[in-house]
């Protein structure tokens, strides 16, 4: 079932952080010098999420509504972080066009409270970059007057720069386990990608426009990573009885819209994937 269109209208801060991103990526094309890290903090106070979208966006991403009682999912972060994200890249000599999001660690130190603003920092936390790709990698935290850092999420996103790949081994693609025990079957539509953005601002069009997803070599659009994140952490909950205190992966793969798909687990680690012996799209471990 679609998401409520009418949930665009609370996205205006990140859809205008995304339009900056990408003006500051057309004119910051080629490199100039080194990126001081870590950067400065950036700072804002976010109004109280709406009642309504949390409750959409946890159905949409498999949780149950009734679970989050009075609370904020604390991986709906992106949506106020993204923003901060933005003004942090700001001067950093990089195509930005061409970022992907690599991943990102997750802790739970407090519960998010519904109905209080959100006080939210954020700032460049590192950068490596061996002229063949840069990793960006973010820190941010979130939370209450009373608890600032009730959720901390350290985040990084890959920049490829085309230089020459060197003459290591090649990597094996990360699979799934043979022995992993399937949690979870999704079934993700064309348009997952689209309502994902509805709720969180992340209009970015390689989710939602095919056209602009195959000019940049996709069959089709892509899901968020931070979508597999969150339906990760929902799976978690829902088959484990488990709300992680930690929840670290990585995005290994595009998952190109629509798919069928299934969260697999073994241990503390998990794997997104279809099937035992598969490529993987996500993999990572948690802590309860």
């Amino acid at each position: 079932m679609s998401v409520p269109a009418r949930h665009a209208l609370h996205q205006g801060p990140v859809v205008a952080a995304l339009l900056r991103g990408v003006a500051r990526a057309a004119s910051h094309r080629e490199r100039t010098g080194a990126v001081l890290a870590p950067g400065p903090w950036h700072t804002a106070r976010v109004a109280a999420r709406p009642p309504a979208l949390v409750r959409d966006y946890v159905r949409h991403v498999g949780g149950d509504p009734a679970a989050y009682e009075g609370l904020v999912p604390p991986h709906l972060f992106p949506q106020w972080v993204f923003p901060l994200q933005v003004k942090a890249l700001e001067g950093v000599p990089y195509p930005l066009e061409r970022v992907l999001n690599g991943g990102c660690r997750l802790e739970q130190r407090a519960p998010l409270r519904a109905g209080e603003p959100l006080v939210v920092a954020t700032r460049l936390d590192d950068v490596d970059d061996d002229g063949r790709r840069a990793v960006l990698r973010f820190l941010a935290t979130t939370g209450t007057e009373d608890e600032p850092e009730a959720v901390v999420a350290h985040l990084y996103a890959i920049v490829p720069l085309g230089g020459a790949r060197g003459d290591g081994p090649k990597k094996e693609p990360v699979r799934v386990p043979t022995d992993a025990r399937e949690l979870q079957a999704w079934r993700l539509g064309a348009r997952a990608g689209l309502d994902f953005s509805i709720l969180t601002g992340d209009f970015n069009p390689v989710h939602w426009l095919p056209p602009y997803a195959r000019a940049f070599g996709f069959q089709n659009v892509i899901l968020h990573g931070f979508s597999s994140f969150a339906r990760t952490f929902e799976g978690l909950r829902r088959a484990l009885r488990v709300s992680p205190r930690v929840l670290d992966v990585r995005f290994t793969r595009p998952l190109v819209l629509p798919a069928k798909v299934s969260l697999f687990h073994a241990d503390a680690k998990v794997w997104v994937g279809r099937a035992p012996g598969s490529r993987a799209f996500l993999e990572g471990t948690f802590e309860r």
